[in-house]
């Protein structure tokens, strides 16, 4: 059996998905253009929905399950008047329906507050949602209706403006597994005319801002992988952040946790930390893995440290 050639390149790339291709066409296009078969993404978007998307490529792919943990920001327009199967401007025209209401400040307020903070959110019928082994937009399209139980998220941040009579803008932060298809479609549900996402744009991931990101056409216009890589785009492997607290490692430390043992460490932060949680392991800048917090010590100053992903390899 031959072994996987080793993936020349590693690291993150913000790419600024356009309106029309699927997060997956992004990804073969960035598969091409690197000329690198490792590359996956830490959250879909919708083909109608454009903004960053966030490509791991190479060794970076093992962080996935790790960044799927920042906090996403999205910008939406909710066109008012009727609901659709999809909850976007993609599927058909369903009830509820009728004459979106004008809005008063105090009602675009009461509104912001019933849908921020913890909230439970059921899934859109077309989506990903895995129900039973299989997608729920499967079930969708195979004439499946089933119960979806609702989700906890969170919704950190919220902003409602009525911009006409038949349109509601949204800014939102959230947590992972948030559908703003959701909230549009709970929106027009709540206010008795029905509502569908018309727009939707992903402005930032964590503290990676789409305006940082690469176009998607010059994605695919690139000429050589180094033009990408050489670029300001490009996050190699070590720079990469997480969204956890961190702890640096001397040489002798870091050659342990390299070798899979465990490690002690004298915390300089004040970020807190809890038994089983994750930590993000550099040695000086340079990010060489993610741990599981075994005990802490000394009120938290001194924590141990056992390895679950080790991203470089031993010094000799």
């Amino acid at each position: 059996m031959s072994r996987r050639r080793p993936s020349r390149w590693n690291g993150l790339l913000p790419v600024f998905k356009k309106t029309g291709p699927t997060s997956h066409d992004v990804v073969d296009v960035a598969r091409c253009s690197l000329r690198e078969r490792r590359i996956g993404h830490t959250g879909t978007l919708d083909p109608m929905a454009e903004g960053l998307l966030l490509l791991c490529v190479g060794k970076a792919t093992r962080l996935q399950q790790y960044l799927l943990g920042w906090d996403k920001t999205y910008i939406g327009r909710v066109r008012l008047g009727w609901a659709t199967d999809t909850y976007d401007a993609e599927g058909e025209r369903i009830q509820p329906e009728g004459t979106p209401p004008v809005l008063s400040t105090e009602q675009l307020l009461e509104f912001k507050n019933r849908f921020s903070g913890e909230i439970e959110q059921v899934p859109p019928p077309y989506s990903a949602k895995k129900v039973g082994g299989k997608k729920l937009y499967e079930l969708a399209r195979d004439g499946q209706s089933i119960d979806v139980e609702a989700k906890k998220v969170t919704v950190h941040a919220l902003e409602l403006e009525q911009t006409s009579e038949n349109e509601i803008r949204l800014e939102v932060t959230v947590s992972s597994g948030f559908y703003v298809r959701s909230l549009a479609h709970d929106l027009g549900t709540s206010l008795g005319c029905g509502g569908h996402l018309r727009a939707l744009e992903r402005t930032r991931i964590g503290v990676l801002d789409a305006n940082d990101a690469l176009a998607q056409d010059a994605l695919e216009a690139a000429k050589s992988p180094e033009e990408i890589i050489d670029g300001p785009h490009w996050i190699p492997l070590e720079r990469i952040p997480l969204p956890f607290p961190s702890v640096d490692l001397n040489p002798t430390a870091a050659q342990r946790f390299l070798h899979g043992q465990e490690v002690v460490v004298l915390r300089s932060s004040d970020e807190p930390l809890t038994a089983g949680s994750p930590i993000a392991v550099r040695r000086g800048n340079d990010l060489i893995g993610v741990g599981s917090v075994k005990n802490l010590l000394a009120r938290g100053r001194t924590v141990n440290v056992q390895p679950t992903l080790v991203l470089g390899d031993a010094p000799e």
